[in-house]
């Protein structure tokens, strides 16, 4: 899938080494590894089938939107846009679910 992010600083957490946006290294590592997930994978029914990612579909006024877990405490969200030859995944943000 290719990869957008909605702002500069999440797509400098994903290439600059010494770039941490304020988060714990934990963060950023689980942060990095789940955005390559994303990059190698064909479509979203690869992302449900990790168990460990806690690939999920939000709901509400968010149900265009999907959260992925970074540790207990923290979630990647997520958009998908549908597109040929390959959706597109926008990196929305990092968020706090405590």
């Amino acid at each position: 899938m290719e990869v957008e992010f909605r702002n500069d600083k999440l797509d400098r957490l994903e290439t600059d080494p010494d770039f941490d946006a304020g988060f714990s290294r934990e963060i950023v590592r689980a942060y990095r590894r789940r955005i390559q997930s994303i990059r190698a994978a064909a479509d979203e029914r690869d992302l449900y089938n990790v168990r460990g990612h806690r690939f999920k579909k939000l709901k509400g006024d968010r149900e265009h939107q999907y959260s992925m877990r970074l540790n207990d405490q923290w979630r990647l969200i997520i958009e998908i846009k549908e597109e040929r030859p390959a959706n597109t995944v926008i990196v929305v943000d990092i968020e706090d679910y405590h």
